[in-house]
C-alpha cells in the first residue's frame, strides 16, 4: 500500500476510569494552578458545586452560563470573570458547550484547561475552538485551547438524560466518519476512527437499554476519546460545515443536528469515498454505511427530521447558500442543487437508501 501523509500528534494528559474524578485536585496542583475558575452550564450547576468542594480553596468561583455554539457575548463575559478573579486555570465540567467556553477563554488568555467530560462528544481532545457572532459560527485551530488534562470518569455520565446519550455519542461518531475521508487523512487517525465507531455503535444502544450499565458507559467514553483524538489530528468536511451553519445561523441544537445530518452527509460523499464508507459499514456491522448510521440514530431515540426543530422549508434555501460560503474541503464537489436536496432529505427525515 502506498502511504503519503503527514501526522501531527497533539497530546493532552488523560486519566480514564471509574472514580478518576477523585484525582482532580492533584491534577490542578500538577499544573501549578492555585486559582481555578469552574465552568458549567446552568443545568450542571450542582456538578460545578461538587467540583468546588473537591478543590477546596483552590476553586475561586463558578461561571455557569455556558451555552451551545459559544455566543461571543458569553465568551466575553466569561473572560471578564476570569480576569476579575485573577484565575490561573479553568476547570470545565460538562459537554461541548462548557469545554467550548473554556477554549474561548484560553484562546485570548492562554489559561490552562482541565476538562471533565460528562457527555460523549469528544471535543475535549481537540485544539478546535468555535464562536458564534451575528448568526455566523466561526471555527479555528489553536494549540492554546487544547486542554492540558482530561479526566474521563464514566460515573459522571450517569446523570446524562437518555435522550442526550445517543445524540452525544453520534456527534462524536461524526468526527470519525469525516476523518476517514478528510483531506489530511492518515493511517493512524483512520485506525482510531474505525475503532471509535465500533465502540460507540456497540455501547450506545446498551446504555439506552440499561442506563446503569457502567461498562457500556466506559466503552462509549472510550469511543468518544478516540473520536476527539481523531478530530484533533485531521480536518473536517461537509458534515461539519452544514452543522456549523445550522447551529450558528439557525440556533439548532448541537448534538441533535450532528446526529440528524450525519447519514445524509455520508450519503452525499459515499460514491466519492468508497473506502471510507466500507470502513464505516464494517465498524457498524452493516452493509450500507449511510443507512446504518440512520438506523443507529433511530435506535437510540434521535429525532431525524429538521422540521421537528423549528426550521421551515423556506429556511433550507438560505441554509444551502450559507453552506456554500467558504466551503470546507470535501471529497465530492459542493454543488448547490445537491446540497439543497440533502437538506430536503434531512428536513423530512428520509432514510438514505443506497
Amino acid at each position: 500500500m502506498d502511504h503519503d501523509f503527514i501526522f501531527e500528534a497533539r497530546q493532552a494528559r488523560v486519566l480514564f476510569g471509574a472514580g478518576r474524578i477523585e484525582a482532580l485536585a492533584g491534577e490542578v496542583d500538577r499544573l501549578g494552578a492555585k486559582r481555578a475558575l469552574i465552568l458549567s452550564t446552568p443545568q450542571q450547576r450542582a456538578q460545578a458545586e461538587n467540583t468546588v468542594r473537591r478543590l477546596g480553596n483552590t476553586a475561586i468561583g463558578i461561571f455557569d452560563q455556558a451555552v451551545m455554539h459559544v455566543p461571543i457575548e458569553t465568551a466575553r463575559a466569561a473572560r471578564a470573570e476570569a480576569k476579575r478573579l485573577n484565575a490561573d486555570c479553568c476547570v470545565a465540567i460538562g459537554g461541548g458547550s462548557t469545554v467550548g467556553l473554556a477554549k474561548a477563554i484560553a484562546l485570548v488568555t492562554g489559561l490552562p484547561i482541565v476538562a471533565i467530560p460528562t457527555t460523549f462528544a469528544g471535543s475535549e481532545m481537540t485544539p478546535i475552538w468555535g464562536l458564534t457572532e451575528d448568526g455566523i459560527k466561526t471555527t479555528g485551530r489553536d494549540a492554546r485551547v487544547l486542554p492540558k488534562t482530561v479526566i474521563y470518569d464514566p460515573e459522571l455520565t450517569l446523570t446524562l438524560p437518555p435522550a442526550a446519550v445517543g445524540t452525544s455519542g453520534i456527534n462524536a461518531m461524526a468526527h470519525s466518519v469525516e476523518a476517514l475521508y478528510a483531506e489530511n487523512a492518515n493511517p493512524v487517525a483512520s485506525l482510531m476512527a474505525e475503532e471509535s465507531l465500533r465502540a460507540l455503535a456497540v455501547s450506545l444502544p446498551k446504555i439506552i437499554a440499561q442506563p446503569e450499565d457502567l461498562a457500556a458507559r466506559s466503552e462509549a467514553l472510550y469511543g468518544a476519546w478516540l473520536a476527539g483524538l481523531v478530530l484533533g489530528t485531521v480536518g473536517v468536511a461537509l458534515h461539519h460545515k452544514l452543522c456549523h451553519t445550522l447551529g450558528g445561523s439557525f440556533a439548532m441544537p448541537h448534538a441533535e443536528i450532528h446526529t440528524l445530518i450525519l447519514p445524509h452527509a455520508a450519503a452525499y460523499n459515499a460514491a466519492a469515498a468508497p473506502d471510507a464508507m466500507a470502513r464505516v459499514a464494517r465498524a457498524l456491522g452493516v452493509q450500507n454505511a449511510p443507512a446504518g448510521l440512520f438506523d443507529l440514530a433511530v435506535s437510540v431515540g434521535a429525532e431525524m427530521a429538521l422540521s421537528e426543530f423549528g426550521m421551515t422549508e423556506a429556511d433550507l434555501d438560505r441554509a444551502a447558500e450559507i453552506a456554500l460560503t467558504n466551503p470546507y474541503y470535501n471529497p465530492r464537489p459542493i454543488e448547490k442543487g445537491a446540497i439543497r436536496a440533502l437538506l430536503d432529505d434531512a428536513y423530512y427525515g428520509r432514510r438514505p437508501d443506497m
